[in-house]
């Protein structure tokens, strides 16, 4: 297979809107079909954690080791993008993640829950991938159109992640039909779409966006790397040549921290994305409760699974969480171009505090914790388009791609730090108090956002 097609090999010879334009399709496409197994994954994790296991205890376990896994796997990715170009990064991410879909199924069979971690880490690659995709989406963009080219690709996961958790009830006949366990079910339409999302990467991501954009800077000489099914790269573009020199975590952090405007989108997405799954992770754990009363009370002692009605409401709840994230994701990237970065990250994080106001103080009501996802996905989706934009275009284009994966390691980080802790701050305040302490992160990065605008204010008046 090759990394870069041959037939483009004379870059001048291409229109670059032209292949802008196919590029966002087909990322938006390949997103498309690989949000179902996020969607799938966010509204069952927690509940086949707490079946598995035993234990309420572990019931952010899945989501913690999905984020680990999209952290670990993103400085990896980013540099196999320097290397090879987006598409052979982004297909390994969504293959690991088809294996882990299928390691899913296998762990429901056997009852193992080690081997469910196994797979949510592996699920997690399919996340880091989906993440790299909306930088891919800016590689040859346009700078008034940054926002939204990076916002459509964002938006075209709203189908498949909002079906992702309503596919519950039919996964649940397919899994019947196959000889499955209910929860199992939907990961075999995940599968499916992860290897459908592969497959049109491979097959429709030529030119690759990344090496052409790199080719282009260098004024189209011939040296991208072509790289043939057996390995091997005949060469490398001379805008990559510095991200291969310049990598890890501690370099890609050099680049941010010389820019106060890279510092601030870092924040702005990493805590952002940290709020999102505190919350979100242990919502679906506390309608069971409140639906069905504390599991622990079980005789047994161990948690029994959930009813399907209770699985129904969960599912449109994420869902309606999700489709907040992504489904006005082409707004905030037009209001990100059109009004600037830093008034819609203060946005987002206004909508982020209205939400888990809205979820904590309205946690007895189901209605209220779904209105109050709704804003947290919407907040979510404000601060990270304009945030990652922001970072984008805030360091230099020999840096952009480590600076990116950089950005989307500290998100998986912040994210299984939220997920992870949730449990245990749910344990020990409730519902509310998870929300509250996520209102006082949301708050504090607001405060900064709206000093760093006053300041800009002040240097355009002085100006």
């Amino acid at each position: 297979m090759k990394i870069f097609d041959a037939t483009a090999v004379n870059s001048t010879a291409l229109d670059p809107r032209r292949v802008q334009r196919r590029t966002v399709w087909v990322l938006s496409s390949a997103q498309l079909l690989s949000g179902i197994g996020n969607g799938a994954s966010l509204s069952v994790g927690s509940l086949l954690a707490v079946q598995l296991s035993g234990s309420n205890a572990w019931a952010g376990s899945v989501t913690t080791t999905m984020t680990l896994g999209a952290a670990a796997a993103a400085l990896p990715l980013a540099g196999l993008a320097g290397r090879r170009g987006r598409r052979a990064s982004l297909v390994t991410g969504l293959l690991a993640a088809m294996a882990g879909a299928g390691l899913v199924i296998v762990s429901t069979v056997t009852g193992s829950f080690p081997v469910l971690l196994l797979a949510a880490a592996l699920l997690g690659l399919g996340t880091a991938a989906n993440l790299q995709a909306r930088f891919a989406a800016v590689d040859l963009a346009d700078p008034e159109h940054r926002g939204r080219s990076l916002a459509i690709v964002v938006w075209a996961v709203t189908v498949g992640a909002v079906a992702g958790p309503n596919l519950i009830r039919p996964g649940a006949l397919v899994g019947e039909a196959l000889g499955l366990p209910a929860l199992a079910g939907p990961f075999v339409f995940s599968t499916a779409g992860l290897a459908l999302a592969a497959l049109l990467l491979i097959i429709g991501l030529r030119p690759d966006p990344l090496l052409l954009a790199a080719r282009l800077r260098s004024g189209g000489q011939p040296t991208a790397a072509i790289t043939d099914s057996a390995g091997g790269a005949a060469g490398q573009a001379k805008g990559t040549s510095g991200a291969r020199r310049r990598h890890g975590l501690r370099h890609g952090m050099r680049a941010i921290q010389a820019s106060p405007r890279a510092r601030l989108a870092l924040v702005a997405v990493i805590a952002a994305h940290g709020c999102m799954a505190a919350v979100m992770s242990m919502t679906p754990l506390h309608l069971q409760l409140l639906t069905e009363g504390p599991l622990a009370n079980m005789p047994s002692g161990h948690a029994h699974a959930a009813s399907t009605d209770v699985l129904v409401l969960i599912g449109f709840t994420i869902s309606l969480h999700i489709a907040g994230m992504y489904a006005l994701s082409p707004v905030m990237g037009w209001l990100t171009d059109k009004t600037g970065r830093l008034p819609v990250i203060l946005l987002g994080y206004g909508l982020i505090l209205l939400s888990v106001l809205v979820a904590g103080f309205g946690q007895a009501e189901p209605a209220l914790v779904t209105v109050g996802l709704v804003l947290l996905g919407l907040g979510w989706s404000a601060a990270t388009i304009a945030g990652s934009t922001l970072l984008a275009e805030s360091v230099g284009a020999d840096d952009r791609v480590l600076v990116q994966g950089v950005s989307d390691t500290m998100m998986g980080i912040a994210g299984a730090v939220g997920a992870g802790f949730s449990g245990l701050v749910m344990s020990g305040v409730g519902y509310q108090g998870l929300n509250l302490a996520a209102a006082g992160v949301a708050l504090a990065v607001f405060a900064a956002a709206l000093r760093a605008a006053a300041q800009g204010r002040r240097l355009h008046a002085a100006a």
